[in-house]
């Protein structure tokens, strides 16, 4: 779960661009292009407004990881081991990455909605990802933290789902294990292959030369009679 939740840190790091993008989502208007807004809210903020929002990004995304991988295992050994042993692999794989993502995204809703808010929003709706989550509560209960949801379910699920199909995502040693013996032999099928029919046309090659070569010797030879 610790090593999972890396997904806080490495969408942390990225934090700038996410800054950016949403408040060029809200306002094409408000920056004319990507450097330009990171030199303003530098010159403004410093920093610590390029990297705003950081906090709720990284609290939930560390939440998102430990939830979308830890709960990927267990899917796949229900859906592949319990209840569908003799059920293609693949749709095992997709089964458990849509049902693993399904639960990371109620993990991640909540953190997400401050962060947008606190992004999108000048002056910003909060300072802090504390400060944000008192706020929603106060106005609007704890509903106003999955806000979103639905959305976030439709573009999280189906990219979590189509990553195995790339062999990038969770899938990717299974199914290695399981074709790895037939992929080593296709490869040598293929390296066999390339190798002889390179090995045939350098002796094509070759012949051709010769014949050339004796052709042109023929030739001076016949001239040389003359």
């Amino acid at each position: 779960m610790v090593i999972h939740s890396a997904c806080g840190p490495t969408h942390t790091s990225v934090a700038p661009l996410d800054l950016v993008k949403c408040r060029r989502q809200v306002d094409p208007r408000i920056y004319s292009s990507n450097i330009t807004a990171w030199r303003t809210i530098y010159a403004k903020e410093g920093l610590r407004g390029v990297f705003f929002g950081w906090s709720p990004t990284f609290v939930g995304y560390c939440f998102q990881g430990a939830g979308k991988y830890g709960f990927y295992e267990m899917f796949k050994y229900q859906y592949g081991e319990k209840l569908f042993p003799n059920l293609n692999k693949t749709v095992v794989f997709l089964g458990a990455s849509a049902s693993a993502e399904f639960i990371a995204d109620l993990l991640l809703c909540p953190f997400e909605a401050i962060k947008v808010r606190m992004q999108t929003t000048l002056p910003p709706f909060a300072s802090t990802l504390r400060e944000g989550w008192s706020k929603i509560v106060a106005k609007e209960g704890y509903g106003g933290l999955y806000k979103g949801l639905y959305p976030l379910w439709g573009r999280q699920i189906p990219y979590t789902m189509g990553r195995p199909t790339i062999l990038v995502l969770f899938p990717t040693k299974e199914w290695a294990d399981s074709n790895s013996q037939s992929s080593l032999r296709h490869l040598r099928r293929q390296l066999h292959t390339s190798t002889t029919r390179w090995a045939n046309r350098r002796r094509a090659i070759m012949v051709c030369s010769r014949l050339a070569s004796r052709s042109w010797q023929d030739t001076l030879r016949a001239l040389a009679v003359r």
